[in-house]
């Protein structure tokens, strides 16, 4: 039997990753649109702008033509920032084979549909099975190769199986799941969250209030997600709880990181302009607050980073009302 031939399309951290950790099991082509990254991992192994000191697999290839990557391959897996994805996954479809599948790495909303990227392959690319891996997956700590747990989330059990053996490698455990809307939405969700507690962070604020804001905001979290379709047990788990707790705690987040300077009262466009990678609870605010309207959801913490972010309000003022004075019923929102 043949190896499957997997195309990672995004250079940066986490897709760059990702086509490390599936080197290890497979032919592995890795798209990115910057060609001195491309001929860096080709000649060099190595990608420094996103993955410092890290070396990556020799086998592993780059490639800035999407044809070259795409044309042969079994498996497409998306790492492209969620305002870009419809975009490259338009030129992907000139050039994707029939019933191959498309996993995204994406962890954003598309803001002018307010659609989930697996909504959007879903579109633009009718018939192909679709699926999200996701979980507390920070790049670096898997390049350095410690432990880490991700999920890979499909509608079909025995196509989830089978790629489930692609992606796992290592110290890198991946389960399965079937609950697609929900460990996509976990992995949306969390960064907003993650930014409330930046917030608090950047002005000081205690483990007390970073355990609060966290427990909260998972309460947050579930209610949307399972009023979209979501399953509850899925935002107790590794792609709505752990992912949460790695993004909330981790000095690599790259959304803890956004509210920490908001706390201290900086400006947003300064902190974005600075910044390399980018923080998708920022870009997907606007959409997650239109969803929770129209699902009739109460989402008092990511509605106050919401006004935050679009400069409503600052990020002091917003903070002590993160926590509300009057508490009711740990089960009522709020």
């Amino acid at each position: 039997m043949q190896p499957l031939k997997v195309a990672v399309l995004g250079g940066g951290s986490w897709g760059t990753t990702v086509a490390a950790l599936v080197a290890r099991n497979t032919a592995v082509t890795l798209w990115a649109r910057d060609a001195n990254t491309v001929a860096e991992i080709n000649e060099q192994h190595s990608n420094s702008k996103y993955l410092p000191g890290a070396t990556l697999p020799a086998k592993l290839a780059a490639s800035h033509c999407i044809e070259e990557t795409v044309s042969g391959a079994d498996l497409v897996v998306m790492g492209i920032p969620s305002q870009n994805f419809r975009a490259v996954l338009a030129d992907v479809k000139q050039h994707i084979r029939a019933w191959v599948p498309v996993i995204s790495l994406t962890k954003g909303l598309e803001l002018s549909t307010r659609m989930r990227m697996t909504e959007i392959i879903q579109e633009v690319l009718p018939g192909h099975p679709v699926g999200v891996l996701t979980g507390p997956n920070l790049a670096r700590e898997i390049m350095a190769g410690q432990a880490a747990a991700g999920v890979i989330a499909m509608e079909d059990e025995i196509i989830v199986q089978e790629l489930q053996k692609v992606f796992k490698s290592g110290l890198f455990r991946v389960y399965t799941n079937t609950d697609v809307i929900g460990c996509e939405l976990g992995g949306v969700l969390k960064n907003i969250i993650a930014i409330a507690v930046g917030m608090g962070d950047g002005q000081g604020a205690g483990d007390n209030t970073r355990a609060a804001l966290i427990t909260r905001g998972l309460a947050e979290m579930t209610r949307l997600g399972v009023a979209m379709g979501g399953k509850p047990e899925t935002f107790s788990g590794l792609a709505g709880m752990g992912d949460m707790i790695a993004t909330c705690t981790s000095p690599q987040s790259r959304n803890r990181h956004v509210g920490i300077e908001l706390g201290k009262g900086r400006d947003m466009e300064d902190i974005i302009t600075e910044m390399t990678m980018v923080a998708e609870g920022a870009k997907s605010a606007p959409a997650v607050m239109a969803l929770a309207e129209k699902h009739g959801v109460q989402m008092p913490i990511a509605s106050d980073v919401s006004r935050v972010l679009a400069g409503d309000a600052t990020a002091s003022r917003a903070f002590r009302g993160l926590l509300r004075v009057e508490a009711g019923a740990e089960s009522e929102p709020g």
